[in-house]
């Protein structure tokens, strides 16, 4: 089932999204929706707040991005073969590598896109589906997806990283976003 997508302005964008156990009702069916909601909205990774659960939760198919690099734009992800992968109670270990721009978007900010620089790897402990336990480090455009989809069950948001001019730029559309004055081909909804 598609899940309305929370646009920005809505509460549980910002809050520190809690740990879970293999208990949690409806996981497997939720995962499915996650899945089901990214792919129909075009998107690389989506995360539980983002469909309105405050959990520590996100899925990520970067794979879909290298696939679909030219040859020669795969040298400028060395090591990166792209991953299709469910993080359950993620918690970042380290990040390394030079820092890089990258020009980001978000399925709650709609029709913003912004140079974010972000490390060149991450380290996460998680659990997968199975709530086997994993250590892994990413690195690329993944480690960047996932450091996206990460910030989102901090909390967090691309934008938290831009220049404050840059942001003062953007409050009339993040505004309008807010108040539903945006149009996008997948559900949404839209804080009261």
């Amino acid at each position: 089932m598609i899940l309305p997508i929370v646009a920005y302005g809505h509460p549980v964008l910002r809050n520190v999204a809690e740990d879970i156990t293999p208990e949690y009702p409806g996981l497997k069916e939720l995962i499915a929706n996650m899945w089901e909601t990214m792919y129909a909205s075009n998107g690389v990774g989506i995360a539980a707040p983002q469909v309105n659960k405050s959990i520590r939760l996100f899925v990520v198919d970067s794979k879909q991005i290298i696939d679909n690099l030219e040859e020669e734009e795969k040298n400028e992800y060395p090591g990166d073969e792209g991953i299709k992968e469910v993080f359950i109670n993620a918690h970042i270990v380290e990040t390394g590598g030079k820092d890089w721009a990258y020009n980001e978007g978000c399925l709650s900010i709609p029709k913003i896109r912004e140079d974010v620089n972000r490390a060149e790897t991450v380290t996460l402990k998680y659990v997968d589906e199975n709530f086997q336990p994993h250590e892994k480090t990413f690195t690329g455009v993944t480690a960047r997806v996932i450091l996206h989809e990460y910030d989102h069950i901090d909390g967090k948001l691309f934008i938290d990283y831009l220049k404050p001019l840059k942001r003062r730029m953007l409050k009339s559309k993040l505004d309008d976003i807010t108040k539903g004055k945006i149009r996008v081909d997948y559900k949404m909804t839209f804080p009261k």
